[in-house]
């Protein structure tokens, strides 16, 4: 009957290359074998499992009772090769222990560094132990063969190489379905990394600092006769930041500089002063091009409001006909002479006339309740 064992290989190695032991255990217990293989072998998808590895499981030392039992119930034994391992006693000892347990088909060799059947001392990656126990011309999977000008690539030949002598099997069944993996993943690597530069791309556009350009829009009655606007402050208000832009004709706009886009699409605060034109202060949806609607102050030229006034007699001049712009108006007791022309026949001055004699001809606007207009002669 097959013998059992606990473990499916047992790794030697020096102090010194425990991060190769390491790497190496974790590559094994986690390589997947192809399906069909699994089938026609009775194996599980992950069937080099457990490995044995001193640090994970055991301190490591000379070869205890507890180290000796370990290797009995290990199938295979993995040595790591270097010079460092080379001239380990114990990796001497171990190597040993396995040949004399009459399982020396089962030892295997992954070469990390160093040279086999090196001349120099210094470069020898086989322990003494290999050559004096006369065992059979060995060469081990080396991770330095040069099969490949990527030296990652050789690595993982070097893994399938190993795999394939501990399973059994043929090598190029292991080793072509291993590339096709390698350049699977190299390619979902490559595409990961080209979406996550691409999304950090796209982010940093997206979050790059925008400009905004502000224009007017002129909603009320044009009317040619008022005068045209002029330096119109337009403010722009985001958090407890302000900036402030001059607009000087209606046609021309202006532009707020590196907003941040965290703002964009975002209620902020505008507003909008001008000379003759209603004031604006609206909350509005910021975008890279936007319209503030304005609208012309229909009181500045259109409401006219001022005292008749007799400099002779030192008197308001009450129930008084007069004649502003073809429009008769009759001033009330006190004189005061009020009416409203609308925004489209509005005017800066207005011609008046009247049956008496007045000081001036024309009423300059804008007029207020503080102004008079003197009557020259008395009645």
């Amino acid at each position: 009957m097959e013998q059992t064992f606990k473990y499916f290989a047992f790794i030697s190695y020096s102090s010194k290359d425990t991060d190769w032991g390491k790497r190496l255990q974790r590559k094994l217990e986690h390589y997947r074998m192809p399906a069909t293989l699994c089938r026609e072998q009775g194996w599980d998808r992950r069937p080099i499992s457990p490995v044995f590895f001193a640090p994970t499981d055991i301190q490591p030392g000379g070869l205890t009772e507890e180290l000796q039992e370990r290797l009995r119930s290990s199938r295979n034994l993995i040595v790591i090769c270097s010079p460092n391992s080379a001239r380990s006693e114990w990796v001497g000892k171990e190597i040993a222990y396995f040949h004399g347990l009459g399982r020396t088909d089962q030892i295997h060799f992954f070469i990390v560094d160093g040279t086999p059947h090196s001349d120099n001392p210094d470069m020898e990656c086989f322990n003494d132990v290999v050559h004096a126990l006369g065992m059979p011309e060995i060469l081990g999977a080396n991770i330095h063969e040069k099969n490949y000008r990527l030296p990652w690539l050789n690595r993982e030949r070097a893994y399938a190489q190993l795999i394939s002598k501990l399973l059994e099997v043929d090598f190029d069944a292991i080793w072509k379905r291993h590339k096709r993996l390698l350049i699977r993943k190299v390619f979902a690597w490559i595409v990961g990394i080209l979406i996550v530069i691409t999304a950090l791309m796209g982010m940093w556009l997206i979050n790059q600092p925008k400009d905004v350009r502000v224009c007017l829009e002129e909603k009320s009655v044009r009317n040619e006769f008022l005068p045209a606007l002029k330096d119109a402050a337009v403010t722009l208000t985001t958090d407890n930041e302000t900036k402030t832009g001059i607009i000087h004709s209606i046609d021309s706009c202006t532009t707020f500089m590196n907003i941040p886009h965290r703002f964009m699409n975002k209620r902020v605060r505008m507003t909008f002063r001008c000379h003759d034109y209603l004031d604006v202060d609206t909350m509005l949806i910021l975008t890279e091009n936007m319209t503030l609607n304005i609208f012309r102050n229909p009181m500045v030229y259109g409401d006219i409001h001022f005292r008749l006034w007799n400099s002779e007699q030192e008197r308001a001049m009450g129930n008084m006909t007069i004649e502003i712009d073809g429009r008769s108006i009759i001033s009330d007791e006190k004189g005061v002479v009020s009416t409203f022309i609308p925004l489209e026949y509005q005017k800066k001055a207005y011609p008046i006339k009247a049956g008496y004699s007045l000081e001036i001809d024309t009423l300059f606007m804008p007029c207020g309740k503080d102004d008079i207009l003197i009557v020259k002669l008395s009645l």
